[in-house]
């Protein structure tokens, strides 16, 4: 089973995570949370990494509705999406969102099926406006 919905980009990271920001905004997500895994890693433990970037997405829309059918959804949101140096190959982002279908799997609660799904379609549309800009 992915845990997530990903596409790789050929640019540099600060153009991937504008171009992340811009396509989630364009699909109703706003960005509630950030982390800088890269640079919490390097203040906490000294330990280097290569640039990995957590945005905690939301669709205040659809994350009302999941909340209405299942209280503790609470815990599994905001959809998280990454967007990361390939440690590999330098000139490579990979940009992964977690796949919401993920809700339905963990919570087995049939009732936010259509929520997911809906959700899904968004990021994906997302990630591919995302890959579909010119560097």
């Amino acid at each position: 089973m992915s845990i997530a919905l990903s596409t790789t980009l050929h640019t540099s990271f600060d153009d991937a995570v504008a171009r992340t920001r811009e396509a989630l905004a364009q699909k109703g997500f706003g960005v509630l949370t950030e982390i800088d895994v890269k640079a919490t890693l390097k203040a906490k433990l000294g330990e280097d990494m290569e640039d990995y970037l957590i945005l905690g997405a939301c669709n205040p829309q659809f994350a009302h509705q999941a909340v209405n059918v299942f209280r503790q959804i609470g815990v599994l949101l905001p959809c998280n999406v990454v967007v990361r140096r390939d440690p590999d190959a330098a000139d490579t982002v990979i940009v992964d969102a977690m796949d919401p279908r993920l809700m339905v799997d963990v919570t087995k609660e049939s009732g936010l099926d259509d929520i997911a799904d809906a959700v899904r379609g968004l990021l994906q549309e997302a990630l591919r406006e995302v890959s579909e800009q010119p560097a």
